[in-house]
């Protein structure tokens, strides 16, 4: 038994949860996850800056949420209050965990145990092999689009580039 309907394209974005950057971002992945619906699978990737001190914990903590199934959501609480985390640290993603109904003691626990650093440190040597630099980077169907620089036209292309990759 087949199933008619073609495999996503998938479309990864390297994010670093205290970057306002990959805040300005949130509106073209909103945008994109319309336009395209399951035909698009939008990736989080992690790339936490040094310069950032909470941001390799915020990673951790946005795994967590994915976890619980509620990853999106999560990560956009953060990147909405990056000035927060910024001031707060690892209780803040406790807080806003709990603010989401999410199962906080669970999100202070991961963090304790550290279970999820293996896929942010993955991503990140990813990241570095791939020549990303910045965040946002968006990769999609081998090509990588940096909106660190500047994010004009990038929803745009990203929209061409899938496109493609579905029609073909």
């Amino acid at each position: 038994m087949s199933d008619s309907s073609p495999a996503p394209v998938v479309l990864d974005v390297w994010c670093e949860l205290q970057c306002t950057d990959c805040r300005t971002a949130l509106p073209d992945l909103r945008a994109l996850r319309a336009h395209f619906g399951d035909r698009l699978e939008i990736r989080l990737r992690h790339f936490p800056l040094e310069k950032h001190r909470h941001a390799f914990a915020a990673a951790q903590a946005a795994e967590e949420a994915f976890a619980q199934g509620r990853g999106w959501e999560y990560v956009e609480a953060l990147l909405t209050r990056a000035e927060e985390l910024d001031r707060e640290g690892e209780p803040f993603l406790v807080r806003v965990a709990r603010e989401l109904g999410m199962d906080a003691e669970e999100f202070d626990t991961a963090l304790v145990d550290g279970r999820h650093i293996l896929i942010v440190d993955a991503d990140q040597a990813e990241g570095k092999a791939i020549g990303v630099s910045g965040t946002p980077t968006y990769v999609i169907g081998g090509e990588r689009l940096d909106g660190g620089k500047s994010q004009e036209g990038l929803r745009e292309r990203v929209e061409e580039i899938a496109g493609r990759l579905l029609a073909g």
